[in-house]
Protein backbone atom coordinates (compact mmCIF):
# COMPACT_ATOMS: atom_id res chain seq x y z
CA UNK A 1 0.00 0.00 0.00
CA UNK A 2 1.25 3.48 -0.90
CA UNK A 3 0.31 6.28 1.50
CA UNK A 4 0.87 10.04 1.21
CA UNK A 5 0.77 11.96 4.50
CA UNK A 6 0.04 15.67 4.03
CA UNK A 7 0.66 17.72 7.18
CA UNK A 8 2.75 20.84 7.74
CA UNK A 9 4.13 19.74 11.12
CA UNK A 10 7.23 17.56 10.72
CA UNK A 11 6.95 15.95 14.14
CA UNK A 12 3.31 15.02 13.47
CA UNK A 13 4.11 13.60 10.02
CA UNK A 14 7.02 11.52 11.27
CA UNK A 15 5.09 10.31 14.29
CA UNK A 16 2.17 9.17 12.15
CA UNK A 17 4.51 7.58 9.62
CA UNK A 18 6.37 5.61 12.29
CA UNK A 19 3.11 4.55 13.90
CA UNK A 20 1.59 3.31 10.66
CA UNK A 21 4.77 1.53 9.58
CA UNK A 22 4.63 -0.44 12.83
CA UNK A 23 0.95 -1.32 12.35
CA UNK A 24 0.90 -1.73 8.55
CA UNK A 25 4.23 -3.39 7.69
CA UNK A 26 3.67 -3.34 3.92
CA UNK A 27 2.98 0.40 3.71
CA UNK A 28 5.23 2.73 1.69
CA UNK A 29 4.91 6.29 2.98
CA UNK A 30 5.62 9.66 1.36
CA UNK A 31 5.53 12.81 3.51
CA UNK A 32 4.41 16.16 2.10
CA UNK A 33 4.23 19.43 4.05
CA UNK A 34 1.94 21.61 1.91
CA UNK A 35 -1.08 21.45 -0.33
CA UNK A 36 0.51 22.55 -3.61
CA UNK A 37 3.13 19.81 -3.42
CA UNK A 38 0.48 17.26 -2.49
CA UNK A 39 -1.45 17.97 -5.69
CA UNK A 40 1.74 18.04 -7.80
CA UNK A 41 3.16 14.81 -6.39
CA UNK A 42 -0.07 12.85 -6.45
CA UNK A 43 0.21 12.42 -10.20
CA UNK A 44 3.74 11.03 -9.87
CA UNK A 45 3.13 8.74 -6.90
CA UNK A 46 -0.52 7.72 -7.31
CA UNK A 47 -0.83 6.71 -3.64
CA UNK A 48 -3.58 4.35 -2.54
CA UNK A 49 -4.53 6.76 0.25
CA UNK A 50 -3.94 10.46 0.93
CA UNK A 51 -3.96 11.15 4.68
CA UNK A 52 -4.83 14.84 4.54
CA UNK A 53 -4.80 17.52 7.23
CA UNK A 54 -7.27 20.42 6.97
CA UNK A 55 -4.98 23.23 8.13
CA UNK A 56 -2.13 23.58 5.64
CA UNK A 57 0.08 26.65 5.23
CA UNK A 58 -0.72 27.41 1.58
CA UNK A 59 -4.08 26.04 0.48
CA UNK A 60 -6.52 24.33 2.80
CA UNK A 61 -7.01 20.59 2.98
CA UNK A 62 -10.51 21.09 1.61
CA UNK A 63 -9.11 22.77 -1.48
CA UNK A 64 -6.45 20.05 -1.87
CA UNK A 65 -9.18 17.43 -1.69
CA UNK A 66 -11.29 19.27 -4.25
CA UNK A 67 -8.37 19.57 -6.69
CA UNK A 68 -7.35 15.94 -6.31
CA UNK A 69 -10.85 14.65 -6.88
CA UNK A 70 -11.34 17.03 -9.80
CA UNK A 71 -8.22 15.74 -11.58
CA UNK A 72 -8.24 12.13 -10.35
CA UNK A 73 -11.74 10.89 -9.62
CA UNK A 74 -10.36 7.75 -7.98
CA UNK A 75 -8.27 9.61 -5.40
CA UNK A 76 -8.91 8.05 -1.98
CA UNK A 77 -8.73 10.83 0.60
CA UNK A 78 -8.80 10.29 4.35
CA UNK A 79 -9.10 13.58 6.23
CA UNK A 80 -7.12 13.58 9.48
CA UNK A 81 -7.53 16.76 11.49
CA UNK A 82 -7.93 18.28 14.94
CA UNK A 83 -11.24 19.90 13.92
CA UNK A 84 -14.26 17.61 14.19
CA UNK A 85 -17.15 20.09 13.96
CA UNK A 86 -19.95 18.55 11.92
CA UNK A 87 -20.09 21.33 9.28
CA UNK A 88 -16.39 20.73 8.56
CA UNK A 89 -16.94 16.98 8.38
CA UNK A 90 -19.74 17.54 5.88
CA UNK A 91 -17.54 19.87 3.82
CA UNK A 92 -14.79 17.24 3.75
CA UNK A 93 -17.21 14.58 2.55
CA UNK A 94 -18.75 16.98 0.02
CA UNK A 95 -15.38 17.58 -1.70
CA UNK A 96 -14.94 13.84 -2.11
CA UNK A 97 -13.31 12.62 1.09
CA UNK A 98 -13.78 8.90 1.58
CA UNK A 99 -12.96 9.02 5.27
CA UNK A 100 -12.65 11.33 8.25
CA UNK A 101 -10.83 10.77 11.55
CA UNK A 102 -9.69 13.21 14.21
CA UNK A 103 -6.16 13.49 15.57
CA UNK A 104 -7.49 12.34 18.94
CA UNK A 105 -8.53 8.93 17.61
CA UNK A 106 -6.86 5.73 18.81
CA UNK A 107 -3.89 4.45 16.76
CA UNK A 108 -5.81 1.28 15.96
CA UNK A 109 -8.69 3.29 14.55
CA UNK A 110 -6.36 5.35 12.36
CA UNK A 111 -4.77 2.19 10.96
CA UNK A 112 -8.20 0.66 10.34
CA UNK A 113 -9.35 3.85 8.60
CA UNK A 114 -6.32 3.79 6.30
CA UNK A 115 -6.94 0.14 5.39
CA UNK A 116 -10.65 0.71 4.75
CA UNK A 117 -10.13 3.80 2.59
CA UNK A 118 -7.33 2.03 0.64
CA UNK A 119 -9.81 -0.69 -0.24
CA UNK A 120 -12.37 1.85 -1.43
CA UNK A 121 -14.63 1.71 1.62
CA UNK A 122 -15.78 4.84 3.45
CA UNK A 123 -14.71 5.27 7.06
CA UNK A 124 -15.76 7.89 9.60
CA UNK A 125 -14.46 7.82 13.17
CA UNK A 126 -17.15 6.21 15.32
CA UNK A 127 -18.07 9.15 17.64
CA UNK A 128 -18.21 11.52 14.64
CA UNK A 129 -20.33 9.06 12.65
CA UNK A 130 -22.68 8.76 15.61
CA UNK A 131 -23.07 12.53 15.85
CA UNK A 132 -23.75 12.74 12.12
CA UNK A 133 -26.34 9.98 12.32
CA UNK A 134 -28.10 11.41 15.36
CA UNK A 135 -27.64 15.03 14.27
CA UNK A 136 -26.86 16.02 17.86
CA UNK A 137 -25.59 19.45 16.94
CA UNK A 138 -27.83 22.31 15.83
CA UNK A 139 -28.94 22.12 12.19
CA UNK A 140 -26.78 24.20 9.90
CA UNK A 141 -28.19 27.71 9.43
CA UNK A 142 -29.89 27.92 6.03
CA UNK A 143 -27.74 30.94 5.23
CA UNK A 144 -24.62 28.75 5.25
CA UNK A 145 -25.86 26.32 2.63
CA UNK A 146 -24.82 28.46 -0.34
CA UNK A 147 -21.33 29.29 0.95
CA UNK A 148 -18.36 28.37 -1.21
CA UNK A 149 -15.47 26.34 0.21
CA UNK A 150 -13.26 29.42 0.28
CA UNK A 151 -15.92 31.43 2.12
CA UNK A 152 -16.26 28.61 4.67
CA UNK A 153 -12.48 28.55 5.18
CA UNK A 154 -12.29 32.33 5.70
CA UNK A 155 -15.23 32.30 8.12
CA UNK A 156 -13.79 29.42 10.12
CA UNK A 157 -10.33 30.96 10.46
CA UNK A 158 -11.73 34.38 11.31
CA UNK A 159 -14.10 32.94 13.91
CA UNK A 160 -11.18 31.11 15.51
CA UNK A 161 -9.38 34.40 16.02
CA UNK A 162 -6.89 34.52 13.15
CA UNK A 163 -5.89 37.98 11.95
CA UNK A 164 -6.54 39.22 8.43
CA UNK A 165 -2.82 38.99 7.73
CA UNK A 166 -2.68 35.46 9.10
CA UNK A 167 -5.62 34.34 6.97
CA UNK A 168 -4.10 36.02 3.91
CA UNK A 169 -0.78 34.23 4.46
CA UNK A 170 -2.43 30.82 4.85
CA UNK A 171 -4.54 31.30 1.71
CA UNK A 172 -1.76 32.96 -0.32
CA UNK A 173 -3.85 36.06 -1.04
CA UNK A 174 -3.68 39.70 0.00
CA UNK A 175 -5.18 41.09 3.21
CA UNK A 176 -7.42 43.21 0.96
CA UNK A 177 -8.80 40.04 -0.63
CA UNK A 178 -9.55 38.62 2.83
CA UNK A 179 -11.31 41.88 3.78
CA UNK A 180 -13.39 41.62 0.62
CA UNK A 181 -14.30 38.01 1.48
CA UNK A 182 -15.44 39.07 4.95
CA UNK A 183 -17.49 41.95 3.55
CA UNK A 184 -19.09 39.55 1.08
CA UNK A 185 -19.79 37.07 3.88
CA UNK A 186 -21.55 39.71 5.96
CA UNK A 187 -23.76 40.55 2.99
CA UNK A 188 -24.47 36.92 2.05
CA UNK A 189 -25.12 35.86 5.65
CA UNK A 190 -27.19 38.98 6.39
CA UNK A 191 -25.16 40.19 9.36
CA UNK A 192 -23.98 43.73 10.00
CA UNK A 193 -20.88 43.29 12.15
CA UNK A 194 -17.90 41.05 12.80
CA UNK A 195 -19.35 40.14 16.19
CA UNK A 196 -22.56 38.88 14.57
CA UNK A 197 -20.46 36.93 12.07
CA UNK A 198 -18.62 35.15 14.88
CA UNK A 199 -21.85 34.46 16.78
CA UNK A 200 -23.32 32.94 13.62
CA UNK A 201 -20.28 30.66 13.32
CA UNK A 202 -20.76 29.56 16.94
CA UNK A 203 -24.50 29.00 16.53
CA UNK A 204 -23.90 26.95 13.38
CA UNK A 205 -21.41 24.70 15.18
CA UNK A 206 -18.41 25.86 13.15
CA UNK A 207 -16.61 26.79 16.36
CA UNK A 208 -17.28 25.87 19.95
CA UNK A 209 -17.51 28.26 22.85
CA UNK A 210 -14.29 26.94 24.39
CA UNK A 211 -12.43 27.64 21.16
CA UNK A 212 -13.93 31.11 20.99
CA UNK A 213 -12.78 31.96 24.51
CA UNK A 214 -9.30 30.62 23.71
CA UNK A 215 -9.15 32.77 20.56
CA UNK A 216 -10.10 35.87 22.57
CA UNK A 217 -7.19 35.27 24.96
CA UNK A 218 -4.62 35.10 22.16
Amino acid sequence: MKLMIVDDHQVVRQGIANLLRSMLPAVAITEVDNGQDAVARYGELRPDVVLLDMGLPDISGLEVGRRLRQRWRGAAILFFTMHDELPMVRQALDVGGLGFVSKSCAPEELAEAVKRVASGQPYIEHPIATRLAMNQERPVDHRLRDMTQREMEVLLMYARGESLGGIAERLCVSSKTVSNHLAGLKSKLQVSSSVELIHLAVDAGLIRYGQLEEARRV
